[in-house]
């Protein structure tokens, strides 16, 4: 999920929220708006807060990336597909050579 599209979700929570508490606690309208308004106001202050900690904590991820493992890796990867496309190309090779041969005992 974006962000972006946390922080409505967690607001208009806050908003329902805020409304129910609002009529359980409230005698006037007033009492409704003003319990709604803080706590649809703190839930889209927190979710803020939430997506700032959560991208603070992906950023720093990155800074501990061990590049030399993953590259090392890799090369194995590399060559072991290297191997593997020559061995394909020689078993083509075979095939075709095998097919050619049986059209040649066919036809003559």
């Amino acid at each position: 999920m974006l962000g972006e599209n946390f922080v409505y979700f967690f607001t208009v929570q806050g908003f329902f929220i805020g409304i129910v508490f609002g009529i359980l606690k409230s005698l006037d309208a007033e009492g409704l708006l003003l319990y709604t308004f803080f706590i649809t106001t703190f839930f889209y202050l927190f979710s803020h807060i939430i997506i700032a900690f959560y991208y603070k904590t992906t950023i720093a991820k990155t800074y501990f990336f061990p590049k030399e493992i993953h590259e090392r890796e890799l090369d194995k990867f590399v060559y072991e597909i290297n191997q593997r496309e020559k061995l394909i190309d020689s078993a083509h090779k075979i095939t075709d050579a095998a097919v050619k041969l049986n059209t040649q005992d066919i036809n003559g």
